[in-house]
């Protein structure tokens, strides 16, 4: 359905990047084998899931063997990042891995939400919800509040992506402009945050 598209080059990317992040925290946690690839694969997997469920369809990763597959290779390039590295869940590879993971899955939200024919604030909504989602969910395996809910400046990247589809749609801008457009949005402005330590206020420092 999507072969050749830039849905299948976002898809691919933000499965591997995401699900090795993923993975990643679980092995800082100390989690066992089984534990890592669980909590890698819900990160990758989980956005997308609520995303099909959504735009009322059968979730990608029940029909596409390969889409299992890629994640395993995520886990696995964790697992020997975890060995070849003393801190992989703060080295530079993985922070730019998350980066991408976020810009890829904000994108592919974006464009099954266009494909849908929803609302701007759908195809906003549905590319944040595919880009954190998965995050939040493994959050919750590992036994903490979902990061995004605090003052990272995370999810309004995504947010930010999902905007720009969303314009470079309304001026006649579609597919692959679009895509890159989103993707180089939500990836610059994440590594910019991680870079400069954005943070959104919370309401105590705004009392101040």
């Amino acid at each position: 359905m999507f072969s050749g598209t830039p849905f299948t080059v976002m898809n691919t990317i933000g499965l591997i990047a995401f699900a090795l992040v993923g993975s990643t925290k679980a092995i800082n946690e100390k989690f066992d084998l089984f534990g890592i690839t669980i909590v890698g694969l819900t990160m990758a997997f989980a956005g997308g899931v609520t995303r099909d469920i959504l735009v009322t369809r059968l979730p990608l990763v029940l029909l596409s063997p390969s889409e299992i597959i890629l994640g395993l290779i995520g886990v696995g390039l964790s697992i020997v990042l975890s060995i070849v590295l003393s801190a992989p869940d703060t080295h530079p590879i993985t922070l730019v891995a998350d980066a991408i993971g976020l810009a890829a899955f904000t994108t592919t939200g974006a464009i099954v939400a266009t494909e849908a024919s929803i609302s701007v604030f759908g195809i906003i909504a549905i590319a944040t919800i595919n880009a954190v989602g998965g995050g939040a969910i493994a959050d919750i395996l590992l036994d903490r509040s979902p990061f995004i809910l605090f003052t990272d400046f995370y999810a309004s990247c995504a947010v930010l992506g999902g905007c720009t589809y969303a314009i470079m749609n309304l001026i006649g801008l579609f597919g692959s402009w679009s895509a890159v457009a989103c993707a180089t949005v939500t990836v610059i402005s994440r590594l910019m945050a991680v870079i400069y330590d954005w943070n959104l206020p919370t309401l105590q420092e705004l009392q101040k």
